[in-house]
């Protein structure tokens, strides 16, 4: 089972991994997500085991790189990050980016699958077309599809398509990075001001009441704490069609349709 709610490790440096996600399992986060770009598996997989946790009882997701595609690259990177991240297995995996040969590394996903290596696959990014596409030409269907995903950037058409198939949608950028006046937004402040809840309490539980699975990401314990604090309110019918109407229809950061921004992930291999 996936818990709703992780914690995000994303511009996590490498030096802090392991404290933050210690910290995050200590409040009593169950997920934790990376990705092999970020270069703080090590320090992921460190507080993991140090935790006193049981394993089963931690759902780790990561994500493999694009410079890491290709059938056998990308089954050798799955490899190195079981052996950075010092575990037997990965709960999910997903694909990062919709580019270069996804096809064949979605087999090697599946490959690990089959023997045990992860628990689940899935993919990151994919928009409709690009997640229609490989999600009707493979064997295993991906579990999960990871997009930016928040009150601003809500994925309706993006979440027909996921629906088709029962994939489950993951936001990345709960918070919006705080882009577009996220943390002043007034709908969200008066909302916030009737429950006695922050913006960013009210956007995360928007989501989670979307059904939507959630990595919010602070570097700070008290933050952490605020960010899973938010089961004890339900926001009304009427206060989600406030915050619905909030959707701008685009994203904030990049639109992977755009060749622009797939000339950018090519210069990132």
């Amino acid at each position: 089972m996936m818990p709703q709610e992780g914690y995000g490790v994303y511009q996590v440096s490498p030096a802090d991994a392991e404290r933050c996600v210690s910290d995050a399992l200590k409040v009593g986060y169950r997920m934790v997500d990376t990705v092999q770009a970020y270069h703080n598996e090590a320090g992921v997989g460190n507080a993991i085991r140090k935790s006193g946790i049981a394993r089963e009882d931690i759902f780790l997701v990561d994500k493999v790189w694009i410079s890491n595609y290709g059938y056998d690259k990308a089954k050798a990177s799955i490899d190195e990050s079981l052996r950075t991240l010092g575990l037997d297995y990965i709960d999910l995996m997903l694909l990062h980016q919709p580019f270069c040969d996804y096809y064949g590394a979605y087999r090697a996903l599946e490959d690990a699958y089959k023997e045990g290596k992860v628990k689940a696959v899935g993919v990151s990014n994919f928009q409709p077309n690009h997640f229609v596409d490989l999600a009707s030409n493979v064997e295993i269907v991906p579990a999960v599809n990871q997009v930016e995903t928040h009150v601003f950037c809500q994925q309706a058409k993006a979440r027909k398509y996921m629906e088709e198939f029962g994939t489950r949608i993951m936001s990345w950028g709960p918070l919006a990075e705080g882009r577009n006046g996220f943390f002043t937004n007034p709908v969200l402040e008066a909302v916030g001001k009737v429950h006695g809840k922050s913006v960013a309490q009210v956007a995360l539980r928007w989501l989670i009441q979307r059904g939507v699975i959630i990595i919010p990401k602070s570097t700070h314990v008290e933050r952490m704490v605020q960010n899973l604090n938010i089961y004890d309110f339900d926001l009304t019918d009427a206060e989600m069609r406030q915050i619905d109407g909030l959707d701008t229809g685009h994203s904030l950061f990049f639109d992977h349709n755009d060749p622009e921004t797939v000339k950018m992930f090519m210069g990132w291999r």
